[in-house]
């Protein structure tokens, strides 16, 4: 039976947060929370980025959504409740989260087991090994910029020739809606227990410079959800 995108949303933030009940009331609510409002999961496979088999690295994973998100994807297509005319949506060979939170972490893996592995761990300082997709959500700008280059570097360096790296930031050109944009990270930030970290925006066009000069092919996405925030998905690929 096809659905509608609207009606798969729904349907995937069910499949996709129900693990979530075995991590408590926070994660399972966290969880439906923020994948039925956040535009950039359905993002992911309306335009079928995410190929088949692929080993994927999501840095900053949190309690592991993209993974939770991705599995529930498949789940759907192999029940044949997929929108007409969507690509199918990959089945990862392995998905591989880090995040700085020791909490989340135990939330993920509480929720999800293979094709799914998580860890605790800093993107300044792990090994990112190889991976055919990487994936940073929304959290490069709490490294310094150097940080941020060499993270970019190393990330270049994970993929195969025709890799695929996908990353949301804020557009530090964007003004005040830049500014509202990271205030409400922060805030999440705080409420998820990370405190009030520093932050380091860029503008839009020195992200795709940065990437660009890694030998990257850059596609910008807003990706704000009808909301009045600065927050562009970045696509960028090699080959």
């Amino acid at each position: 039976m096809s659905l509608s995108p609207h009606t798969l949303r729904q349907h995937l933030v069910d499949l996709a947060s129900q693990p979530y009940r075995a991590a408590g009331r926070f994660a399972y609510h966290f969880a439906r929370g923020k994948l039925g409002g956040d535009p950039m999961f359905l993002a992911l496979l309306e335009r079928g980025l995410i190929p088949d088999k692929a080993r994927i690295l999501d840095l900053g994973c949190g309690q592991g959504l993209l993974a939770a998100w991705l599995l529930a994807a498949r789940q759907s297509y192999a029940a044949g409740k997929w929108p007409a005319g969507w690509a199918a949506p990959g089945q990862p060979a392995d998905i591989r989260g880090v995040d700085l939170l020791g909490s989340d972490i135990q939330r993920a893996q509480i929720a999800l087991d293979a094709p799914a592995r998580f860890e605790q761990g800093d993107m300044r300082h792990v090994d990112f090994g190889q991976a055919d997709v990487v994936v940073i959500m929304d959290v490069l700008h709490y490294v310094d910029i150097p940080a941020q280059d060499e993270v970019l570097r190393r990330v270049r360096a994970a993929l195969p020739a025709n890799g695929l790296f996908i990353t949301r930031v804020g557009d530090a050109d964007a003004g005040l809606a830049f500014r509202l944009s990271n205030w409400v990270d922060r805030t999440v930030a705080f409420f998820r227990g990370n405190g009030l970290p520093p932050t380091h925006g860029r503008p839009l066009h020195e992200w795709k410079q940065a990437l660009e000069s890694l030998g990257f092919h850059v596609e910008a996405a807003g990706m704000n959800g009808g909301l009045p925030f600065a927050n562009v998905m970045l696509i960028a690929r090699l080959g």
